[in-house]
């Protein structure tokens, strides 16, 4: 992990909303350049993509490319399942219609052919399937018999194996068309594809073209009518003969075995027969024991079974192909495998997803319910005796004069005693000018060069008078009553750090009331849940509390990453210290108001967070505290933080392929469910919290946007760290616009 390059701005962080958990800025020249970035040259600065961008975009077009491709190969979109009825014969010459099944109408006039007498030409369509068309090929095999396959481009595509070993076998290959349209309904322009298409899977697959084809929906000759003739016609243009057949068993609609055998066998004994099987499209169990009978019983009448050109003692109907055209066919193929693969890969992944998720939730709705019960208890307390000792408030500052004066009231309010410490960074605004005007008591200003937030909490630390010490942003208001809550847990002296209750307090936007519930439902569940598992990853900048032997023991606050507040917490951990959650220290603070802002934030806070675990990962293979860390939190918070929210995605993803080429309504009832669940986690958070539920009218939208902007940030974050990044800290805008905490201390719980 790269170490950061930074210089000021709002800390406070933890895991994110829902699947989305808490992802990150690294705004580079505002949210675009930097990372992998623009180098100068020659005193012009040379813009270059960043990798952070471009591997993102490439990555979604191959994903949709992959997707699409299974799509199209799976007759998911394209494909064209109308069958025409039958229509007039007028225009069918009587000789065609009376003619043999085999149709050559390649040259001026058209010519029809029959097999011979003692020869049985046993046709297969539809495939190849992975189940039956082996079996189907081995009894082939066994009893010495050839036959010809009629293959689908988008099986053959899939299947390519099994085409080749058609043709090593000495099998004939034919084209049944790419998807398995009715070529009446088609134009001239479709047919070439499907019959195009088809040969490309073809010499993918197995090297070679052919000449011979079957229209899907067709069976005798003399079932030629006005609309499939004029087609059978084109084809014979584009170079092929058409094979229609004699016998048709309707195996298809599984009538049974013996009558699978008796549809197969020509009505007059000894004559040839073209016979129509099928290899796919469902269970073929039935025509398979067939063969197994069949097959030696003709053979005891003296028919051999051939292939068409064979029986017809014509060339064969195979041609190699070489070269370019090799070359197309085998991309071809290695495409399509790929986009299988990825697909069977994507599902495997889902299926991960949704037992993180859903495990998430569980975990999230029972310990949340735990904690809050063991700390609303009337007797509970955390110690002997409850902590009255005074409380050193640092507030680290960087041109926060639009909020500092609301920040600093809101401590001079507090009913626990205070000293309050604004560390002024290098300020250009006039920020430490405006504290030092409001003259409060016990409010002092320590001013220093801009050297970055951790090292003002470290100089805040420094000039601090009391053991424990609370930190929050210059942005951010506390209630009266929130010092006072947020230091009781170190009557426990094993708890050395404390998590306030952060609280969104410009929610009144749309973007805002998004955060608001990313806030209280992944935020403060989260909290809750990792105080009872004892892996509290992160203190929140916004609002937490220390104890000074604590900070000092792990070396205080750190600028190794650029989430110093959740390097610190892991430390605390590995040090032996309890960090623990307080509900009702709550902080109003000011969340970003456009999307750029907003990106810069979790941009930061996920590259961080994963800066922090890398940091700290030889926790793992130590001992003590540290190795509890190392072997129990740090993996789950790396799951649920960092590893769970990247495969979260694939959700959307599914869904929207569900919805454009699967089933509409099961995919979206099934998007509904986990919709439904994400919202009774919300309200329950939101009840815990004892907020109005008005805002989760909200909570579809941001699924459907919000999520997809944090999904992109922490993907970014990924490759920016992969790939060596380095992310420089921007000072976020504020507006102010948080003047104080609500007077009744909390919003009362409502229903819409």
């Amino acid at each position: 992990m790269a170490r950061a390059q930074h210089k000021r701005g709002k800390s406070g962080r933890q895991a994110a909303n829902g699947t989305a958990v808490g992802t990150a800025n690294g705004a580079v020249n505002g949210a675009a350049r930097g990372a992998v970035g623009g180098t100068a040259a020659r005193g012009r600065r040379r813009t270059r993509l960043p990798l952070r961008y471009l591997l993102p975009s490439l990555l979604l077009v191959a994903v949709v490319a992959m997707l699409l491709l299974r799509g199209y190969v799976h007759s998911e979109f394209l494909a064209d399942h109308r069958v025409r009825p039958p229509a007039s014969i007028d225009n069918v010459p009587e000789e065609i219609l009376s003619g043999g099944p085999v149709l050559d109408a390649r040259g001026e006039k058209p010519i029809s052919h029959r097999v011979p007498d003692h020869t049985l030409v046993l046709t297969f369509d539809d495939g190849p399937d992975p189940e039956w068309t082996p079996k189907v090929l081995d009894k082939l095999r066994e009893h010495d018999a050839h036959g010809v396959f009629f293959v689908t481009g988008t099986m053959a595509s899939r299947y390519p194996d099994l085409v080749r070993r058609m043709v090593q076998e000495g099998h004939e290959v034919g084209l049944h068309t790419f998807n398995h349209p009715d070529l009446s309904y088609q134009s001239t322009s479709r047919i070439d594809w499907e019959l195009s298409q088809n040969q490309l899977a073809l010499q993918g697959a197995a090297g070679v073209r052919t000449s011979l084809f079957r229209p899907p929906y067709s069976s005798t000759a003399d079932a030629l009518d006005d609309e499939s003739w004029p087609v059978t016609q084109y084809i014979a243009k584009r170079g092929y003969i058409t094979t229609f057949i004699d016998t048709d068993t309707e195996d298809w609609q599984r009538p049974g075995v013996g009558e699978i055998m008796r549809r197969a066998t020509p009505k007059k004994d000894g004559d040839g027969a073209i016979v129509l099987m099928h290899d796919s499209g469902g269970d073929r169990s039935q025509t398979v024991a067939a063969l197994d009978k069949w097959l030696p019983e003709m053979a005891g009448k003296g028919y051999k079974f051939a292939n068409l050109t064979e029986a017809l003692k014509a060339p064969s109907a195979h041609t190699p192909v070489s070269g370019f055209e090799r070359w197309k066919g085998k991309s071809w193929v290695l495409a399509v495998g790929v986009s299988e693969n990825a697909m069977s890969f994507l599902v495997v992944a889902l299926a991960i997803v949704g037992v993180l998720v859903f495990s998430r939730f569980g975990l999230m709705l029972l310990l949340s319910a735990i904690h809050a019960r063991k700390v609303r208890k009337r007797d509970f307390v955390w110690g002997r005796f409850p902590v009255t000792e005074p409380v050193s408030v640092l507030v680290p500052a960087y041109n926060e004069r639009e909020c500092i004066a609301n920040t600093v009231r809101s401590l001079a309010a507090s009913d626990h005693p205070v000293e309050v410490i604004v560390i002024d960074d290098g300020s250009t605004d006039g920020t430490a000018d405006i504290v030092e005007a409001l003259r409060l008591p016990n409010v002092r200003v320590v001013r220093q060069a801009n050297a970055g937030k951790p090292a003002a909490l470290n100089n805040g630390v420094r000039h601090a008078t009391c053991e424990l010490i609370v930190m929050m942003d210059g942005d951010t208001v506390f209630e009266p009553t929130t010092v006072r809550e947020l230091v009781q847990p170190f009557a426990d002296p094993s708890v050395g750090a404390v998590a306030g209750n952060a609280k969104v307090g410009n929610r009144d936007s749309l973007i805002g009331a998004w955060q608001h519930i990313e806030y209280v439902m992944g935020f403060n569940l989260d909290r809750r849940m990792y105080d009872i598992l004892r892996c509290m990853p992160t203190i929140p900048g916004a609002v937490g509390a220390f104890r000074r032997t604590a900070l000092w023991r792990v070396g205080g606050m750190s600028d190794d990453t650029l989430a110093e507040d959740t390097d610190v917490t892991m430390a605390l951990h590995r040090d032996g210290w309890r960090v623990v959650y307080a509900e009702n220290a709550r902080a109003w603070t000011e969340a970003p108001e456009s999307v750029q802002q907003l990106w810069s934030q979790r941009y930061r806070w996920s590259y961080g967070t994963m800066q922090a675990i890398w940091k700290h990962r030889r926790a793992v293979v130590e001992r003590g505290a540290s190795g509890r860390f190392g072997r129990v939190g740090l993996p789950f918070v790396s799951l649920f933080m960092v590893f769970a929210p990247l495969l979260a995605p694939l959700i959307d993803v599914f869904l929207v392929y569900g919805l454009v080429f699967g089933p509409s309504a099961k995919t979206a009832l099934a998007w509904a469910g986990v919709l439904a669940i994400q919202g009774v986690c919300a309200a329950y958070a939101f009840r815990l919290d004892h907020e109005r539920m008005r805002h989760l009218v909200s909570l579809p939208l941001q699924q459907i946007l919000y999520r997809q902007l944090m999904y992109v940030v922490l993907l970014q974050s990924w490759i920016t760290a992969l790939t060596g990044g380095r992310l420089r800290w921007q000072k976020l805008r504020r507006t102010g616009a948080v003047e104080a905490a609500p007077t009744s201390g909390r919003e009362k719980a409502g229903a819409l």
